[in-house]
C-alpha cells in the first residue's frame, strides 16, 4: 500500500512539512504549525546550475579572488558569445568541487535526489539522509508509530497466557473428562511401543463421549477469547497485553475507536478457526499464517486480521491519553 499524496511532517528536520506526490517530495517546506494549503504547492524554479552560479558568485562577490588559472574576466579582449561558455571558467568534470566562496555562501541546493557530478559515495544534499529519495517515509497514521513485530508478538503472548488460565478455570472437567475417555487406549499404544510391539490388535476403544467432549472444548475455548478480546477491543483498541505492550489497534482511514462490527470481524479472522482446530489441526495452520503476516506486509505490517476491517496497530507513547484525539495531532498527519 503506498502513501496517499499529501502535507507530511519532512523526517529530515520535524520542525517543517512538506508535500508528498506519492512519489517524491514537491516545493519547499513550511513550518509544522502552520496550516498546509489544500492542494499541491506551486511549482518552483528550477535551480541554478553550479557551473554557472560559482562564476557569477565570483563577480559579484568583491574580494573573492577568481579560480587559478581561470583567465581575465570577459571583456579583457576575449569575446565571448551569447550564451555560449566562458574559455576561460572551468567546467566541471570527475572529482569537480566549486572553489570556496565568501564566509556562509553555499551552492543552491538541488531537487532531491540531485547529486553534483564527481561527488564522493554515499554523498546527499544538506538535510536529506542518503537513500531516503528512493523511498516513501514510513506511514504514522494519526501521528503515531507502527508497532513494531517484538511489541505485537509479546502482546499476544501474554493475552494467550490470560486465556488459558481462563480455559483450565472453565474448561478443566471437560478437559479431565476427555483425557479419562482416551486414556486407556494411549496408555496402552505406548507400552506396545516400548516393548518393541507394532501391532494393532486388540487396542482398547477411545471412549463414546471423546468426540462430543472434543467440540466442547473447542467452543468453550473460542467463547472465552471472543468474552475477552472482542468488548475491550471494541471500546479502546487494546486488550491486556496491548496495554501492557503500550500498543492499541485503530482504524487505518478514522480516529475513533474500532467499535464492535470492526473489532468482532478483526477477531473472527484469528480466533473463529479455533472450532477447526478439530479438523487435523486447520484451524491452527490458518492462525500460524494469520499470525505471521505482518512480517510480510509492507509498508503497514497489516496482518490478514487487519486487512479485513482496515486497521492497523501503532504505538501508544506513555503520555498518550487512552482516547485518540485529532487535536492532539498537527494537520496533515493522517495519510
Amino acid at each position: 500500500m503506498s502513501v496517499q499524496p499529501g502535507w507530511y511532517v519532512d523526517p529530515a528536520d520535524p520542525e517543517t512539512r512538506r508535500y508528498w506526490d506519492g512519489e517524491g517530495w514537491l516545493g519547499a517546506p513550511i513550518p509544522v504549525d502552520a496550516t498546509p494549503p489544500d492542494g499541491p504547492p506551486p511549482p518552483e524554479p528550477p535551480p541554478v546550475p553550479v557551473a554557472q552560479a560559482a562564476p557569477d558568485a565570483a563577480a559579484t562577490n568583491a574580494g573573492w579572488p577568481p579560480h587559478a588559472g581561470s583567465g581575465p574576466a570577459p571583456g579583457h579582449g576575449m569575446p565571448q558569445g551569447h550564451g555560449a561558455p566562458s574559455p576561460h571558467v572551468p567546467q566541471p568534470g570527475p572529482g569537480w568541487e566549486p572553489q570556496a566562496g565568501p564566509p556562509g555562501w553555499s551552492p543552491q541546493a538541488g531537487p532531491p535526489g540531485w547529486t553534483p557530478q564527481g561527488a564522493p559515495p554515499g554523498w546527499s544534499p544538506q538535510g536529506v539522509p542518503p537513500g531516503w529519495p528512493g523511498r516513501p517515509p514510513e506511514p504514522r497514521p494519526h501521528g503515531l508509530r507502527l508497532a513494531g513485530y517484538g511489541r505485537r508478538f509479546a502482546a499476544r503472548l501474554i493475552d494467550f497466557t490470560v486465556v488459558f488460565a481462563l480455559n483450565a478455570l472453565v474448561n478443566g472437567w471437560f478437559v479431565w473428562r476427555l483425557i479419562e475417555e482416551m486414556l486407556p487406549y494411549w496408555r496402552e499404544v505406548f507400552r506396545r511401543a516400548f516393548a518393541g510391539d507394532t501391532s494393532t490388535d486388540n487396542l482398547p476403544q477411545i471412549g463414546e463421549q471423546a468426540g462430543l467432549l472434543q467440540v466442547v472444548i473447542l467452543l468453550i475455548a473460542t467463547a472465552l477469547w471472543l468474552a475477552y478480546e472482542v468488548p475491550a477491543m471494541a471500546s479502546h483498541g487494546q486488550t491486556f497485553g496491548k496495554r501492557v505492550m503500550r500498543i492499541r489497534a485503530v482504524p487505518l482511514a478514522a480516529d475513533q475507536p474500532l467499535g464492535f462490527a470492526r473489532a468482532f470481524g478483526r477477531w473472527t479472522t484469528m480466533g473463529l478457526p479455533t472450532l477447526l482446530w478439530y479438523c487435523a489441526g486447520l484451524g491452527l495452520i490458518l492462525q500460524l499464517v494469520d499470525a505471521l503476516s505482518p512480517l510480510f506486509d509492507h509498508p503497514l505490517r497489516q496482518a490478514l486480521h487487519d486487512k479485513r476491517v482496515q486497521t492497523v496497530v501503532v504505538e501508544v507513547p506513555a503520555s498518550t491519553a487512552p482516547a485518540l484525539s485529532n487535536d492532539d495531532q498537527p494537520p496533515g498527519d493522517t495519510p
